[in-house]
């Protein structure tokens, strides 16, 4: 029997009263909630390539690959077929069970569907999972990512809708939601969270949550991302750092309203230390990002993360198990 009902008609008041729980009660709700879908001890991990680094034409605040701010990344091409599948082959020896491959476009152009498909076969054949996240996409694009063999795509709504136009103006909430709407339509598992410490409000973290968890289907990935410091972009003004237990709230809260979706730790984490990593995986969040690298930021060593999960008696997920539910339902 399933120890929670998956919803998708939450409330805000019913939302704030979550988040709002003494501490204590947060977490126990939010185990037990974990432990009716999933095996509290284990650990999914993902490897994350920027296949097409720079040059974006969007203007999201936060991103150091925005051809509009001067942030010292430089734009790159389009990587080879050859070139991806080997950092894949690399990922795989280093822990990873899912590939996911990013590049910095507004979407992708039709001339370069061709590789990209290459790329998702390839990757899959190695036996990993593969994911990736190229800005909005046509059904047309998700049914040729589908008929590829694509996996995942990742499509973060960042913030709130309150919040969504101090962060970026060359596309809106409803652009992003649409993409998760065409990916989700076209039969791909979709991958969908948000960036905390932007200068937004509690309410809007909240709020971006609610945004998932209201969504007909619930994401099947919620990447939980922490702002990393980029000289140069717009948000670097205003953001503030997030308070650990403010974090730990946030995973809590998006287990209990999602409870099937894998919550992942992504950007940000080698920041965080031991023991907030450990109160994280107790309030909900099973998935990780693994390799040193994130886009364009910077991640624990693979070593770390081994020796973090030995400490916890935790493991990483095997892959038959995961996606899957557990014995206790």
């Amino acid at each position: 029997m399933k120890h929670d009902t998956t919803r998708t008609d939450w409330t805000k008041e019913e939302a704030r009263a979550i988040h709002a729980l003494p501490f204590p009660d947060l977490i126990a709700r939010a185990q037990s909630v974990h432990r009716a879908h999933f095996d509290p001890t284990a650990i999914e991990t993902a490897s994350l390539l920027s296949i097409k680094t720079g040059g974006c034409p969007e203007d999201c605040g936060y991103c150091s690959q925005s051809a509009h701010y001067d942030s010292g990344v430089k734009a790159t091409k389009l990587m080879t077929t050859e070139a991806v599948i080997a950092a894949a082959k690399r990922a795989k020896q280093s822990g990873a069970q899912r590939f996911c491959m990013g590049a910095a476009w507004r979407s992708p152009k039709d001339r370069d569907m061709d590789s990209l498909c290459d790329m998702v076969r390839g990757v899959s054949e190695l036996g990993l999972e593969t994911c990736m996240t190229l800005g909005m996409l046509s059904p047309q694009q998700v049914a040729r990512l589908k008929a590829a063999g694509l996996d995942f795509y990742n499509h973060n709504i960042d913030t709130s809708p309150a919040y969504y136009s101090k962060v970026a103006t060359t596309r809106t909430m409803q652009d992003r939601l649409e993409t998760v709407g065409h990916v989700r339509e076209g039969g791909i598992r979709v991958c969908c969270g948000g960036i905390l410490g932007m200068g937004e409000a509690e309410e809007d973290r909240i709020a971006m949550l609610m945004t998932l968890a209201t969504l007909p289907t619930h994401p099947d990935s919620v990447p939980i991302n922490l702002w990393n410091t980029v000289e140069g972009v717009p948000v670097q003004d205003r953001a503030k750092p997030v308070d650990p237990f403010a974090l730990v709230r946030l995973v809590a809260l998006a287990r209990i309203l999602m409870p099937a979706s894998v919550v992942r730790l992504s950007a940000g984490r080698s920041s965080m230390s031991d023991e907030l990593q450990a109160l994280c995986f107790l309030a909900g969040a099973n998935s990780i990002f693994v390799g040193a690298r994130l886009l364009t930021t910077g991640n624990p060593d693979a070593e770390q993360d081994k020796d973090l999960l030995k400490r916890l008696g935790m493991r990483i997920a095997s892959v038959e198990e995961r996606a899957t539910l557990s014995a206790a339902e």
